[in-house]
């Protein structure tokens, strides 16, 4: 019911807890976040900002010259403060409370990659955490930041009205889908065990869409981000719906690890719309050779065309399994483009 999400930080600045509608916020998954430094997502101006706030008394001790700085992934040096509870202003006290401002990274934001969040809430002592101190002693509970983050700009009646309509999907770098929200199983009719077996995402993609996807798919590896794409995507009922997505790539110690898609279900109308625009220039850089990614020698010798052939529908329906087989005795790779069309049902055509 909030507009925002909740977010517990202990004193070292790993996220302890975050309700699961920080994704309809910055498009992280509630378990891409949890148990990692707060300050990967923070923007660099600000992490000093959020680190004064997690201290007591807003005035963090200092990490030692030579030692790496929160920029560096660590909160407070590598062996933070710790505090006897005797030490500190009682849980209820005033001292504790806080509201302040900082801009997060969030995946939904095409323009600069932030999003500015105020973050109210207060320092409580986190319990349970059977933390050791060096020479083996338990450690006592420590103060952790507790707070609901909201954005700083509400949102607009146009946002509350679409947000019910989003949904998420999870890819490895190929496209390959990991997991799916519970719009999107709504959405699309899959769960997401039927999503994952069906090997590269292209096998949900309609044919006439699929280069124009690859196209976006190269500009997200290249420069981290897709773009608007407009494309059909292939329900369980063996329908075709048009979504309008962004993909991004992110990244883990500075190399790539999934793709996060945003996705805005249209109606039939908005797509017709978009295939028109899209027909008008031609996108492909079939010039640069980037056109292998598509298998493009085709038609092979002695493969026969699916769409030509009749009464043979059942050869294509055969277990994913058998069709790798035929697929590599034919010299199709069957992570590729034609090889993804090669495996979908004529039927939905």
């Amino acid at each position: 019911a909030l507009n925002g999400f909740v977010l517990v930080v202990t004193s070292e600045g790993l996220i302890f807890y975050s309700s699961h509608t920080i994704q309809d916020y910055l498009g992280f998954h509630q378990t891409d976040v949890m148990h990692q430094s707060v300050f990967e997502l923070i923007h660099a101006e600000d992490q000093q900002e959020f680190r004064r706030n997690l201290h007591w008394a807003l005035n963090p001790p200092q990490a030692p010259e030579g030692e790496p700085s929160a920029e560096g992934g660590k909160s407070l040096g590598s062996s933070p403060v710790a505090y006897k509870p005797d030490q500190l202003p009682p849980e209820n006290s005033s001292f504790l409370e806080r509201s302040f401002v900082c801009r997060f990274r969030c995946l939904l934001d095409n323009s600069s990659g932030f999003l500015a969040l105020n973050l109210q809430g207060r320092l409580k002592f986190l319990h349970g955490q059977n933390k050791r101190s060096e020479d083996g002693s338990v450690l006592p509970p420590q103060l952790a930041l507790f707070a609901i983050s909201t954005p700083l700009q509400p949102p607009s009646i146009l946002q509350i009205r679409t947000k019910n309509m989003i949904f998420r999907t999870k890819h490895k770098l190929d496209f390959t889908p990991l997991a799916c929200d519970a719009k999107g199983k709504i959405v699309l009719g899959y769960t997401e065990a039927e999503l994952r077996m069906c090997g590269t995402g292209y096998q949900f993609v309609h044919a006439a869409d699929m280069l124009y996807c690859a196209e976006n798919h190269i500009r997200m590896m290249k420069t981290g981000e897709s773009g608007l794409t407009v494309f059909r995507l292939l329900t369980k009922e063996n329908r075709w719906k048009w979504v309008q997505a962004n993909a991004r790539l992110v990244y883990k110690n500075g190399k790539p690890e999934y793709i996060i898609v945003t996705q805005r279900p249209l109606v039939d109308e908005e797509g017709g719309e978009h295939l028109r625009k899209r027909s008008m220039h031609l996108p492909f850089t079939f010039a640069t050779g980037e056109a292998l990614l598509y298998q493009s020698a085709y038609p092979l010798p002695g493969l026969p065309d699916p769409f030509q052939s009749k009464g043979k529908t059942s050869k294509f329906k055969k277990t994913s399994h058998s069709q790798g087989g035929r697929f590599q005795k034919d010299g199709i790779d069957p992570s590729s483009l034609l090889g993804a069309v090669m495996r979908q049902d004529k039927a939905v055509y």
